[in-house]
């Protein structure tokens, strides 16, 4: 016991007590022992019963992300308490994963002595609170701290509605002008500088109302008003003002309480821009319809990043109500062509109108709609054949597009792709005739270098332009392709038949280690039913790009039975499912970057079950490509 109260002595915060009350706690503690790498708590997990005071050894305590990695790891020597944030302010459960490091003894304390004493002794209690205060300033614990649990994912949008302020939300600058201005100059001021609000002020530069593109078809157009009159006889003097710290709900309520679709946005009692009821309604907006207008809307790359950073938490929602992972994947999809689509906008204002016809296209699973949260720029342009006089011209204004595009997709969240499939590239850069010759060559040549670039550039789609030069270049794809092509077949084939389903002699799952966990590649997995349903497309002259309206498209035309569509289409979306959930998962808990490494410990035993059957599948049409598509080459 002398041993104890000398000890607590020289502990924070227990050295803040008085000696009569330290005794008395003294007499309580008891002696535990760990051994080495002993587990001793685990986060969100283990009830504490008390804390712990380390006399030797240590402890190291972390959080594990969802894929068991180590983050924010802390060693505590002797002297550390442990469990006192997590029995005062988490319920008991330990906030964070324990191991002792050494052979370790402590000294344990039950809650109910230390709650005592945090009721004794304010400074006691100070001390606990200032550590978990000083944590909080840390993004990564907050991160871990209130992780949500996923039955309440469904009402994140609603807690945003209540604590977000509408300084959080990106609004249009004020565009003004006097009263005695002509409704004309008004009307073309709201065209130049694309607003459907313009604020009037009096000779102070005072704002005293407002016109609306409704003001202008009602009160000008309809009532055939004389547009040389002056703003201020149509104006509304009705401006409705919040402060820029007010609440999103504030704002909500007093839109509709008003009746008002504008908002004039104040700090410190000075105007700084304004929002449309439109745009805040979108921005809590649980349909994805909504959302994606919420996106068209963005003002600047930095609020289109904002957007595509919800994204993940967003799609993870629509998987857990049972969305399907083929509509998840059109929903990312058009998401992110509608980011690239403003991004194009954007620079061609930039930069000027285009000097000749383009299709900035897509390619990779971005060109088949089958886009994941681990994602890369795949990108490429076609423009019109000009004349030789003009040809510089031409290809110097789409380097220096493609350039500024791509720089702008990478700020947003879309890397540079390391493979080098960009527009920014001047090889992916060209003109219809170049591209034709391309693809010809690609074809003829039929080697599995030209094969895998054919591959890359057959899933293409056109997301902005003149749709009539990817028609084009349909036309003469679906002409080559009647010409026999064993060759070209024979390679697309073998790269289906690369990759081996992960399953042992055994039918166990087979794995390689990653860190400390057993895992597979569920991309690689997917990808021989992406490679051979791109080759029986081809071979059929079928330019549907998705792998899903591949499947169907085939099915119609009798390639593939009714059963065979069914096992493959259910067999890529449930891979796709356990995908795009995983991901999300790394991306919202672990605030970590996605990748597509499955661990076999997560699996429940009904998806081990369903593995195995989707590994025979795949391993099945593989026999069947093989068959139709290598055997007579190979003998």
């Amino acid at each position: 016991m002398n041993a104890h109260l000398a000890y607590l002595k020289t502990v924070s915060p227990f050295n803040l007590l008085p000696e009569e009350l330290l005794t008395e706690v003294a007499e309580h503690l008891q002696d535990i022992t760990y051994h080495k790498d002993k587990l001793i708590y685990q986060q969100e997990i283990t009830k504490l019963k008390g804390v712990d005071i380390i006399v030797k050894g240590q402890y190291e305590s972390f959080f594990y992300d969802s894929a068991k990695n180590k983050r924010l790891p802390e060693v505590h020597e002797p002297g550390f308490c442990y469990g006192g944030v997590s029995v005062l302010l988490n319920q008991r459960q330990s906030l964070r994963t324990v191991i002792a490091k050494k052979g370790t003894l402590v000294y344990f304390l039950h809650r109910k002595q230390f709650r005592e004493l945090c009721k004794i002794s304010e400074p006691f209690f100070q001390y606990f609170a200032a550590e978990f205060g000083k944590r909080m300033q840390n993004e990564e614990f907050v991160h871990f701290f209130k992780r949500p649990a996923p039955n309440e994912e469904n009402y994140i949008a609603a807690e945003e509605l209540y604590t977000r302020r509408i300084e959080s939300i990106e609004y249009r600058s004020i565009v003004k002008c006097p009263q005695q201005t002509p409704i004309f100059e008004a009307a073309k001021s709201m065209a130049i500088n694309k607003v459907s609000c313009l604020f009037v002020s009096d000779d102070t530069g005072k704002l005293i109302g407002y016109v609306t593109d409704i003001t202008l078809r009602d009160q000008v157009i309809a009532a055939r008003k004389d547009p040389n009159d002056a703003l201020g006889s149509v104006m509304d003097r009705g401006i409705v003002s919040v402060d820029a710290e007010a609440f999103v709900y504030e704002a909500a309520l007093m839109m509709f309480r008003t009746k008002t679709r504008y908002l004039l946005i104040k700090k410190d009692n000075q105007p700084i821009g304004f929002l449309s009821r439109n745009k805040l309604l979108s921005e809590q907006a649980q349909s994805p319809l909504v959302f994606i207008q919420s996106v068209k809307s963005a003002i600047s790359d930095d609020e289109l990043k904002r957007k595509w950073e919800s994204v993940p938490k967003f799609v993870n929602q629509l998987l857990q109500r049972g969305v399907n992972s083929q509509i998840a994947n059109q929903v990312i999809t058009t998401i992110a062509d509608t980011i690239a689509q403003k991004v194009i906008e954007n620079v061609i204002e930039e930069l000027g109108k285009p000097p000749a016809k383009f299709v900035f296209m897509v390619l990779g699973s971005e060109g088949r709609k089958e886009q994941t949260f681990k994602t890369d720029q795949d990108n490429a342009i076609i423009y019109e054949d000009k004349a030789n006089e003009h040809r510089e011209e031409v290809r110097d204004y789409f380097l220096r597009f493609a350039t500024s595009v791509s720089d702008k997709l990478n700020h947003i969240g879309f890397s540079f792709c390391t493979g080098g499939f960009m527009a920014q590239n001047p090889k992916w850069t060209h003109s219809l005739s170049h591209w034709k010759r391309n693809y010809k060559y690609w074809m003829d040549e039929s080697i599995p270098e030209t094969v895998i670039n054919f591959s890359t550039f057959f899933d293409c789609r056109s997301i902005y332009g003149d749709t009539s030069i990817m028609d084009e270049l349909h036309e003469f794809l679906d002409e080559e392709l009647q010409q026999p092509m064993t060759k070209l077949f024979f390679h697309m084939a073998k790269n289906a038949l690369q990759y081996e389903p992960p399953l042992t002699f055994f039918k166990s799952i087979r794995t390689f280690t990653k860190g400390s966990l057993e895992v597979f590649d569920i991309k690689k997995v997917m990808s021989p039913i992406v490679d051979l349903v791109r080759v029986y497309a081809l071979k059929n002259r079928i330019f549907a790009v998705n792998t899903g309206e591949r499947l169907i498209a085939l099915k119609q035309k009798g390639i593939f039975t009714d059963a065979e569509y069914h096992e493959l289409s259910q067999s890529y979306y449930l891979l796709m499912n356990m995908r795009l959930k995983k991901q999300a998962s790394q991306i919202i808990y672990d605030h970590a970057e996605p990748d597509n490494y499955m661990d076999v410990d997560t699996l429940t035993t009904i998806e081990r079950v369903t593995l195995k059957e989707i590994f025979n599948v795949i391993k099945s049409f593989q026999t069947k490509i093989r068959l139709e598509f290598t055997s007579g080459l190979l003998s």
